[in-house]
């Protein structure tokens, strides 16, 4: 294993190139998608990497999708490195309100770089791939492979890094180790939630509002069963740590008269609502362990309003599986190491809030291959708000902490 000392930065270099990737609109299922894609798949091949867009339709709808996928091959020198693999997503949400800058400019300042998407996650995307460039620009070698992947879709349950695994680009040859970038203000997240997507009917019984008290007011007993689900933990949790990742939390509520939620009659009691939000649950607990808790919820709802009727499913799309992996683990004692070298401080680690209640690709990667991983990336504090931003030294630092993991875990050395 490598103890070389890293190359030195070009720190123009490394905030143009993300600013560059800021300025594509490449919100989720958009065309500029592919658009970030392929400026991805060029700055690898640019550098050398074997890199391709690999096509895909996704399973929703059809839609043709693509992520990249770049490999800076290994020499076999030394016989006891080991692989490693880096994900991050190029889908951004949308633009809100409330943004006092171009949200596409890239905008650079003395303190933060700013743009949708940045935090979420195109900070972390250029951080891996500038850690490569500097290091083959610097002339050092790796013994075992580095791969990048560029993926799209993760804002639709992790679409792009699905696609991956059932198409076998990525297995568990491929890595040893992987390295997911999403935003943690540069600290190590061992574990995070997996995500479930909920919805809930609530049928009341209506009266006008003179006789509104012998009414079933469906807007009034969903408000009941929404703030029991506000402070729900699931059943089941292997430990508080694994309890301390659980949530709950609804997004949307629609309400009126039947089921196409008339909403000219104000004067008429609601009789028909929806709700929908997501659950977040810990490795070991599962979708039925939640299920079988919201109804639960809901019976005490409905022991408070007795003629309210309730249906409640699970939806089949935008699911996350939750990922952990030992704080003992080597692929975090390298991360930890690479922190404490460049920052001279202990790198926060655990099950740590709120990254802790993300959904990401890292959940696919642990689950369907069992692969030892960690998440790592920078952003977070500004994380999908309006002026979406990244502090400038916690960029450049993630740049240097993943040139030192490289360089350890997969061999590096100069001829």
């Amino acid at each position: 294993m490598s103890d070389l000392a890293i190359p030195p930065l070009n720190k123009k270099e490394c905030l143009d190139f993300l600013s560059g990737f800021i300025q594509i609109h490449s919100q989720s299922r958009t065309a500029g998608e592919i658009e970030a894609i392929e400026y991805m798949t060029k700055a690898m091949t640019e550098i050398g990497l074997e890199s391709e867009s690999i096509g895909f339709k996704d399973k929703q709808d059809g839609m043709a999708r693509c992520n990249s996928v770049g490999i800076w091959k290994g020499t076999g020198k030394d016989t006891g490195a080991k692989k490693l693999l880096f994900n991050g997503h190029v889908d951004t949400n949308p633009v809100t309100e409330g943004w006092t800058v171009d949200p596409y400019e890239g905008k650079v300042d003395d303190d933060f770089i700013y743009g949708i998407g940045v935090s979420n996650m195109k900070s972390g995307c250029c951080a891996y791939y500038m850690a490569v460039k500097t290091l083959k620009e610097a002339g050092y070698q790796i013994s075992d492979d580095v791969t990048l992947t560029y993926v799209v879709g993760e804002l639709q349950g992790g679409a792009g890094t699905v696609a991956l695994l059932e198409q076998k680009v990525i297995t568990k040859e491929t890595a040893d180790y992987f390295i997911n970038c999403e935003p943690t203000d540069v600290f190590a997240l061992v574990m995070h939630a997996g995500s479930a997507i909920f919805n809930v009917n609530v049928i009341g019984d209506t009266r006008h509002m003179s006789k509104r008290e012998e009414a079933t007011d469906a807007i009034m007993a969903s408000m009941d069963a929404i703030n029991r689900f506000t402070d729900l933990k699931f059943s089941d949790a292997k430990s508080e740590v694994h309890r301390s990742v659980n949530r709950c939390h609804v997004g949307t509520i629609r309400g009126g008269l039947g089921r196409n939620y008339e909403t000219w009659r104000p004067p008429q009691v609601a009789d028909f609502v929806t709700f929908t939000g997501a659950a977040r649950y810990a490795p070991g607990q599962n979708e039925d362990i939640v299920l079988q808790d919201l109804e639960k919820e809901l019976i005490k709802t409905k022991e408070v309003y007795p003629k309210m009727k309730y249906e409640l499913c699970l939806e089949k799309h935008d699911f996350m599986p939750p990922f952990e992996v030992s704080p003992d683990a080597d692929i975090v004692k390298y991360l930890n190491m690479g922190y404490r070298e460049i920052r001279g401080v202990d790198q926060p680690t655990g099950a740590l809030k709120p990254p802790c209640f993300y959904g990401s690709d890292a959940g696919h990667l642990y689950e369907k291959l069992g692969m030892e991983g960690i998440v790592c990336g920078p952003g977070g504090k500004f994380n999908t708000m309006p002026d979406e931003r990244v502090d400038i030294p916690d960029y450049l630092d993630c740049i240097r902490i993943f040139m030192r993991v490289i360089l350890t875990v997969c061999g590096g050395y100069k001829p």
